[in-house]
Parts: C-alpha cells; structure tokens; sequence
C-alpha cells in the first residue's frame, strides 16, 4: 500500500469514527425517532453513510462481493433512482427494523471491508476520487446529524440538551458597517486545489457589480427589533409564499425562540437558553431573511458577490452554536450560519453532471431551490470553502441559517 492509500485509509477511519463520536451522548431511542419528513433519524444517517460505500466502491469493486443484507439497498437509498426503489423519506423513521445495534454492527463489516479494499487496491485514481466523495458525503450527513437530533430534540417538552455545557454570554457586539467592494470581472467558482463537488464547475468568469456587504451577520438583538417593530405583521416586506406562511401561522419568529414570561429564550443543542442578543440570528427562512432585509433597506447577497468577498478569507470552526461576530472587518463568513444568497440554484454556464447514479447527487436538484453560502457552526472542519454552494428550498429552516446583508 502507498502513501496515498495509508492517508486515505487513516481519512476514511478518521470520518467514520466521527460520525460514531457525535452519537455518544445518545440513546438508542434517540437514535431512532424521525421528527418531520426533511429530517432523519441518526440511525438512518448512520445507515445511509455506510450504505454508501457498499454500493458504490464495494459491490463493483470487491472480490467475491456479497451484500451485508440484500434489504438494505432500498431501505437505506435516499434519492438514487439509478439504483433502484427506496423507502418513502417521510416514513423512515417506522424503520424499527433493521435494530440499530445491527446498523452498527454493519458499519464496523462495511468499514473493515473498506480498508481492506484500501490497503489491497493499486494506486487507482478512480477509486480514491469514489472514496473521497463518500467522506465528503458523510460529512455533509454529520451536519444533518446534529440539525436532524436539534429539530427532533425541540418537539419534546423536556427540551433536554445534546450537551452538558451551557453556552457562555456574549460580550456585546458593535454597530454593524458597510465593507466596500468593487467588483469587476470575477472568477467563480472552484478554483481547482483540492476536493470540489460537481456543482460548484465549471469555473468561469463573471461581472460582478460594484456592492457593499455588511461587516457581520444580523445578531438575535437585531432580529428582535424586526420582530418588535412588526416586521411579521407587514405584509408588504414579505415575498408572497413567505406570507402566506405568516397567515397560516408557520413562522412567526425565527425556528427555536420562544417568548417566556421571563423574556424570549432560544432552544440550542445546549438545552433552551436565555436569548443572546450579540450571537447571530439563526434557524430563518429565505422568506424571512428577504423580509428583514428589505425592513433593513438592504437586500440579500448574490451567491457570486459572496464568493468575491470570501476569496481569501480565512476559514474558522464554530462549536455547535453560532458566536458572536469578535473581530472588525469582514466576519462570521464561516462557522457560524449558512448565509442565504438571493441566488436561485441553478447550474453554472458549462456545468455536466457525472456520468451514472453519482450525477443525481446535486443537479437534479437544481429548481425550486436558493443558495447558501459559507458554512455553520455544525460543519465538520475541512468542509468549507469559498466555492461550496448550499441549497435549499426557500422556506427550510432546520439547518444553521442565517442573515448577511448587502446592498
């Protein structure tokens, strides 16, 4: 085995360990519940991350290949129709069988498999490019882990936290400024140094605008006024879908505030906390953003002026709750909340999908769907960077979302 295959093999050990280190503080019970139909249970995380690799690197690949259960490719297939039939999304969390016990002991079959393949294979540039898309997959899937348990944790009344800790109160944060950029022709895009997914090629050139961006992201203090000042009651803020959501009562304040008699309080994997007024406002729809954006006199960015402000920006790692903004200049572009672009998303001029089932893993999905940029607290380190396109529909709020402004 060379080099290259020992760092893969220690990489692959490394993301896979990880996912297992995140579902410590858990039951099996929590393992196992499905709190909406966007979301999933830890265990079908588990499952899917490892069904993964068995079905793209070692069915074509390993000698003598036999599936650890056949019934396992359906039942843990996300959105793969070149692959076969998949349980309904909405209805995973019915899957009371296979125990989990039994995912995990397929992963530890999967992973040994895996390395053995890893240790045994030739210097073979096909299959690492597979088993690093697999890592970036289950990272992507690690962030979904901690959103997923987040969501599921806020419907109980207990609101029992996923951490022992309690966050810390922020220093408070200063006037939010105007950053200047003057834009011009502008490469976009992934710039070709290290892993990238389909989605963010072709690079190419673009004219970007001259444009400002506000220094940090919207704080909950800023988002309270919104909020105090009526911002929910206007319908003349509002995009049309975001208002009728208002009427029908879905959003009514960002996803985890709650008003208490004491004051507003924000459920965090910390447990249910007093509001932080200096950390960012998280857990919003595009609506709402658009909607305080516009109540701010301002707008959303585009995805290519964020991507022409973030180019030599420094990527940081949050710690499982957003931070308030601790430097002047230009903050909180990573580790703290995806920020929502007013871009739809869309392919880029020239873009071709992969070829076989691995093409459907981004571009169909491009319609009816906004980008967002950056990354959030709940990002794996080493999953950032300045040409990574999030997306989403425009009403999602589940993931670490929030607010930049630009104008």
């Amino acid at each position: 085995m060379g080099a290259n295959e020992h760092r893969q093999a220690r990489e692959f050990e490394q993301v896979r360990q990880r996912s297992l280190h995140l579902v410590e503080p858990l039951s099996s019970e929590d393992c196992c519940a499905q709190s909406m139909p966007d979301a999933s249970p830890i265990k079908w995380h588990l499952a899917h991350t490892t069904w993964f690799f068995e079905t793209f690197i070692l069915e074509p690949r390993e000698r003598g290949y036999q599936a650890f259960h056949p019934a396992f490719k359906v039942l843990f297939n996300s959105y793969y129709n070149g692959v076969g039939a998949r349980h309904p999304r909405a209805r995973r969390g019915l899957l009371t069988r296979p125990a989990f016990d039994e995912v995990l002991a397929w992963r530890r079959n999967v992973d040994a498999r895996m390395v053995r393949l890893l240790q045994d294979a030739p210097d073979e540039r096909g299959l690492a490019a597979l088993v690093e898309l697999g890592l970036q997959h289950e990272q992507q899937h690690q962030e979904l882990m901690l959103t997923d348990l987040k969501h599921l944790l806020a419907q109980n009344p207990l609101f029992p936290a996923y951490l022992d800790s309690t966050l810390p109160e922020s220093c408070p944060v200063g006037p939010l400024t105007w950053l200047d950029f003057e834009g011009g022709l502008a490469e976009i895009g992934h710039r070709g140094d290290g892993f990238c997914f389909d989605n963010e090629l072709p690079r190419h050139r673009q004219y970007v605008a001259p444009f400002q961006l506000a220094s940090r992201l919207a704080t909950n203090g800023d988002y309270l006024e919104f909020v105090d000042a009526g911002g929910y009651r206007d319908p003349a803020l509002w995009l049309s879908e975001g208002w009728d959501r208002v009427c029908s009562g879905e959003i009514q304040q960002p996803l985890y505030w709650r008003k208490e008699a004491g004051g507003w309080m924000e459920f965090t994997l910390h447990g249910l906390q007093a509001l932080d007024l200096a950390r960012p406002v998280t857990h919003v729809s595009l609506y709402e953003a658009d909607a305080y954006a516009r109540w701010r006199g301002a707008r959303l960015p585009t995805e290519a002026e964020w991507e022409f402000a973030a180019r030599d920006i420094a990527i940081s790692c949050g710690d499982l709750h957003p931070r308030a903004a601790g430097s002047d200049g230009l903050a909180q572009m990573f580790g703290e909340c995806w920020q929502w672009t007013g871009s739809s998303y869309a392919p880029y001029p020239g873009y071709a999908p992969a070829a076989g089932a691995l093409g459907e893993y981004n571009g169909k999905f491009m319609v009816n769907q906004y980008v967002l940029r950056g990354s959030s607290c709940a990002t794996p380190h080493g999953h950032a960077r300045a040409s990574y396109r999030n997306f989403f529909p425009a009403g999602s709020r589940w993931q670490f979302t929030g607010i930049r402004l630009a104008r």
